[in-house]
């Protein structure tokens, strides 16, 4: 009974306790057509002192569901780096969503969680719809994601492009769109596509990368054609090659609606089908199909009869053309075989007088047996 009272004791206390817990919340504000990044950051996640080194893993949902939501990614290179919660939202996911984070400490195995109110809404400001996406090969995704590398990203963009109104638009991890994991070498990234927006056209340098001159030349496994200096370089290693550039400023032609009609064509002269169609025979058709290939048959049968029966050479000629030895020779075969089989049949006949002892071939004549006839050898001489 006292056990069960501690037990009761325990699980009440338990209960409390993560009754008493409060959950973090914290509000923000993401823009549609526009990137957003949140950091997840074990000091500030979990509260920890500084210079404590803790490894920690997420694990994010939206609220009410297993999974994130489509337009919003999560990845973390390893439970000692933070964790990033990225994407950008499109014009279908206006309005209200609340991501839910839980945190784990490796070490103790505590966990903390934390509530995200994402508040989407339109961007203010101009449009982007001059856009261009860059793939760089020298960074991975995790590297490009804090504000500081992208904002240098952004500053080099500027000696290519018009400075000022750059903006990142979406950050994708090269894996994602395909690309493969690198080896384990030093120096080797996975890669990252960037893509920037701005509301100036494109500069003549960038043109000139996506000109149709430039593509054939990397088909060709040359470097595209670059008028101006890569700014970007050597902090950002771009593949010139995988460079895209979208020009939204020309509104695209809506689809026309096709109009029903009455479902009576309209008269062309072109088109003249026959009103009626001529009556035809096809007897003749199939008489040639089935009766050619029978004649062809019974052809091949006759000419295979007249070779297998009546080119034979004949018993008569056969006999001839055999000599006497060999006829002799394979009469007595046969006549023995023929004597073997009626012994076989009745066991009661006399012995053959080839296999008695002593028989005389010219006289016939012959004397019984007085040892068991199995002893006595045909040959006397034997003895």
């Amino acid at each position: 009974m006292a056990a069960t009272l501690i037990w009761i004791s325990l699980l009440v206390g338990l209960l409390a306790g993560l009754g008493g817990t409060e959950i973090q919340q914290t509000t923000l504000h993401p823009l549609v057509g526009r990137v957003f990044v949140y950091t997840l950051d074990h000091d500030a996640f979990l509260q920890l002192p500084e210079h404590v080194a803790v490894p920690v893993t997420y694990h994010a949902h939206l609220q009410g569901h297993p999974d994130l939501p489509r337009w919003l990614r999560y990845t973390q290179r390893s439970p000692h780096h933070p964790g990033f919660l990225y994407g950008t939202a499109t014009p279908e996911d206006r309005g209200h969503q609340v991501i839910e984070v839980t945190a784990y400490n490796r070490d103790s195995f505590d966990t903390t969680r934390q509530r995200l109110v994402l508040l989407i809404a339109d961007p203010e400001g101009p449009l982007l719809p001059y856009q261009a996406e860059f793939l760089v090969r020298s960074h991975d995704v995790e590297e490009v994601l804090p504000s500081t590398p992208a904002s240098l990203f952004l500053t080099a963009l500027g000696g290519l492009w018009e400075p000022g109104d750059l903006q990142l638009i979406n950050i994708t991890s090269a894996l994602d769109r395909g690309g493969r994991v690198p080896l384990p070498i030093e120096g080797r990234k996975e890669g990252v596509y960037i893509k920037v927006g701005s509301a100036s056209p494109f500069s003549t340098c960038l043109k000139m990368v996506a000109s149709p001159d430039s593509q054939a030349r990397c088909a060709q496994g040359q470097p595209p054609l670059l008028s101006c200096y890569d700014t970007l370089a050597p902090h950002f290693r771009v593949d010139w090659c995988n460079v895209s550039l979208v020009d939204k400023s020309v509104p695209e032609p809506a689809d026309e609606v096709p109009t029903p009609g009455d479902g009576i064509l309209e008269h062309d002269p072109f088109f003249c089908p026959p009103t009626e169609a001529t009556a035809r025979d096809f007897l003749t058709d199939a008489l040639v199909t089935l009766l050619v290939p029978l004649l062809v048959a019974l052809l091949l049968t006759l000419l295979l009869a007249y070779v297998m029966c009546c080119r034979r050479e004949g018993r008569l000629k056969r006999d001839l053309a055999t000599s006497d030895i060999q006829m002799v020779h394979h009469c007595t075969i046969r006549g023995n075989t023929e004597e073997l089989r009626q012994m076989a049949a009745s066991r009661e006949v006399p012995r053959p007088l080839s296999t008695l002892p002593m028989f005389n071939v010219r006289t016939g004549e012959r004397l019984p047996p007085q040892v068991d006839n199995a002893q006595v050898p045909l040959i006397l001489d034997q003895h």
